[in-house]
C-alpha cells in the first residue's frame, strides 16, 4: 500500500477518536527495517486550545483504539508492528503550522549542500516564508537560508 494511502487511512480511522479526545495526527510512517515492517504514528495533544506534552497513557490509548480499528478493517496486507509516540523533543518541523507554532525556539537545520560554507545551522527560528527559512544566529544576526537547500529542520534539544 502506498505511503500516502496509509497516511490517509490512518487519519480517517483516527479522526473521530482524535476529535473527541483532543489528539492530532502529526505524521505516520510505514517503513521496512531489516525484515520487519513498522507502522509508526506520531501524535500531538491539545487541551483548551494549547498543545500539551503527550504521555505514555496517551500513546497507549491511541494505540489500543487504532489497533482495534486496524484489526476490524485489516487494510494492510503484510505483517507489521504498530508504534504510537509523540514527535519527541527533537521533533521535525514539517508543516507550515509547525513553523508558526515554534517561532522563537532554537532549531537545527541540515542542508543538502553547503550554504555560506556550512551544511548545518542552529539558531532561533524567526519565520519561514515562500523562499527562505529565517533564523537568528548566536551573534543575533538574521540569516536567510533558501528553502530548496534545506533537507531537515528539527527543534534543538537544549539542556
Amino acid at each position: 500500500m502506498a505511503k500516502k494511502k496509509i497516511e490517509d487511512l490512518i487519519r480517517d480511522m483516527l479522526q473521530e477518536f482524535f476529535d473527541a479526545n483532543g489528539y492530532e495526527l502529526f505524521r505516520t510512517e510505514f517503513v521496512k527495517e531489516g525484515k520487519d515492517w513498522f507502522l509508526r504514528v506520531y501524535i500531538d495533544k491539545m487541551v483548551d486550545g494549547e498543545y500539551v506534552n503527550v504521555g505514555v497513557e496517551d500513546c497507549e490509548a491511541v494505540s489500543r483504539y487504532l489497533s482495534d480499528k486496524l484489526d476490524e478493517e485489516d487494510p494492510i496486507e503484510q505483517n507489521y508492528y504498530l508504534e504510537v509516540s509523540s514527535p519527541g523533543m527533537d521533533r521535525p518541523l514539517l508543516r507550515d503550522k509547525d513553523f508558526v507554532r515554534f517561532a522563537g525556539e532554537v532549531v537545527e537545520i541540515k542542508l543538502y549542500k553547503g550554504f555560506e560554507g556550512k551544511k548545518f545551522y542552529e539558531g532561533v527560528l524567526v519565520e519561514r516564508n515562500e523562499e527562505f527559512l529565517v533564523i537568528r544566529d548566536e551573534k543575533d544576526q538574521e540569516l536567510q537560508i533558501p528553502r530548496d537547500m534545506i533537507s531537515k529542520v528539527n527543534l534543538a534539544v537544549i539542556f
